[in-house]
């Protein structure tokens, strides 16, 4: 059976990959050509994928990575893995979607499952995808949706392990998705419309986005009244029952949690019903970084000169080189704008937009540890009594009390 991807990013390329391995013939297609050339010669940025392996799939034929349009023609199976961004408004951005329609509509001509993982708000697999392409497209498709669950650099929880949540249109629809998932999911959950299913995985991130709002919130408070917000959530989870632990943090990264809580607010105020948690969340932990750089400021900056300060982790997530959203950057950028010469270590990320990584420097002002990658080694902060604060967002111990 043929199954075509669009999008080999990291929600596209993992569950190529995964499909490969189940028996499928993969096209795995992506209009960035870079990408493309990179896969053919076996190199990834996506964790959980090896170089062996993409050369082994591909030299068996289970794996054709390309941007030829054509090679997705008589596919049985056309998984959309596309992006699903913000616009400059912060409202959803559905151009990636109508792009992969119109992919379809010009190079499929037989009857296929059109299957959507791009997370979006409910309705838009009926209502966007089989519209558009019954539009502009006489074949008869079945469509399902089946939204993604990739977890970068989990080593516990992988596209095996994690349970799946699928639905088709109809029956035929969601039998077909479901024997296809299947093949390389351990469990698959039936949901009982594709909307609960596009709705399930917005709801997920928007309760982890409500509730790193609520911890930063309360780190605000527990800084006024003169205790740590961190140790009093630690002492929380000590209760076995009715509370999940979620800490502080300058603000949220990835594509997840910043992103899909405006699409289920998108979609609530279409239907005239204002979804202030939602907002509320989104707003205080985008507002983050502001406040934390001018907390930081006010106590640690010098009367005269410059302030010096390192940040250790630019991407979003520790032990991924991810920079979607990273809320490091926007730290930088306030820092800076505050008058902070600020430089930036991170041994997974190495550059970004012009700048380099800086090793650990332990004559600096102020360390800040934002995202703790396992193989960095705070040693010489340590043993040059260097003046540090931590804001990770994790209840680990870096040698310093949490700072959030």
């Amino acid at each position: 059976m043929k199954v075509s991807v669009i999008g080999q990013g990291y929600v596209g390329l993992t569950v190529s990959v995964a499909a490969a391995k189940a028996g499928f013939r993969i096209v795995g297609f992506d209009t960035n050509q870079a990408v493309v050339k990179q896969l053919i010669e076996g190199k990834t940025h996506v964790p959980g994928i090896l170089s062996d392996e993409l050369h082994n799939l591909i030299s068996t034929n289970n794996y054709l990575p390309t941007s030829d349009p054509k090679n997705i023609l008589d596919s049985n199976i056309v998984i959309i893995a596309v992006p699903t961004p913000l616009d400059n408004l912060r409202k959803p951005d559905l151009t990636y979607i109508y792009s992969a329609i119109t992919l379809l509509s010009e190079n499929l001509s037989k009857p296929a499952l059109i299957v959507n993982e791009s997370t979006s708000f409910p309705g838009t697999l009926r209502n966007v995808i089989k519209r558009e392409l019954d539009k502009i497209s006489d074949v008869k498709f079945t469509y399902a949706s089946a939204p993604e669950r990739v977890d970068p650099g989990n080593q516990e929880w992988d596209i095996y392990s994690t349970p799946r949540v699928v639905s088709g249109l109809d029956e035929e629809s969601t039998n077909q998705v479901v024997e296809f998932y299947k093949t390389f999911c351990k469990v698959v959950y039936r949901a009982p419309s594709c909307e609960v299913a596009e709705a399930s995985k917005i709801f997920e991130n928007t309760f982890r986005q409500i509730n790193i709002a609520l911890a930063n919130e309360f780190s605000l408070i527990a800084n006024v009244l003169g205790f740590s917000a961190s140790e009093a959530i630690k002492a929380a989870s000590t209760k076995p029952f009715g509370f999940m632990p979620f800490y502080p943090s300058i603000g949220v990264g990835g594509h997840c949690i910043p992103i899909d809580p405006s699409y289920l607010s998108f979609v609530a105020e279409k239907s005239g019903i204002k979804a202030k948690f939602i907002d509320l969340a989104n707003e205080t932990n985008l507002l983050m970084p502001k406040k934390v750089a001018l907390k930081i400021m006010k106590i640690h900056s010098k009367n005269t000169g410059q302030i010096r300060i390192q940040i250790v982790g630019l991407a979003y997530k520790s032990n991924v080189q991810d920079m979607r959203e990273s809320p490091s950057i926007r730290l930088i950028e306030e820092l800076r704008s505050l008058g902070a010469k600020v430089t930036w270590f991170d041994p997974i990320v190495k550059h970004f937009k012009g700048e380099s990584s800086t090793p650990l420097d332990p004559s600096v002002d102020l360390g800040l540890i934002i995202t703790p990658h396992d193989e960095i080694d705070f040693s010489i902060w340590k043993n040059s009594k260097t003046h540090v604060l931590d804001l990770s967002a994790n209840p680990n111990n870096y040698g310093w009390p949490k700072y959030l």
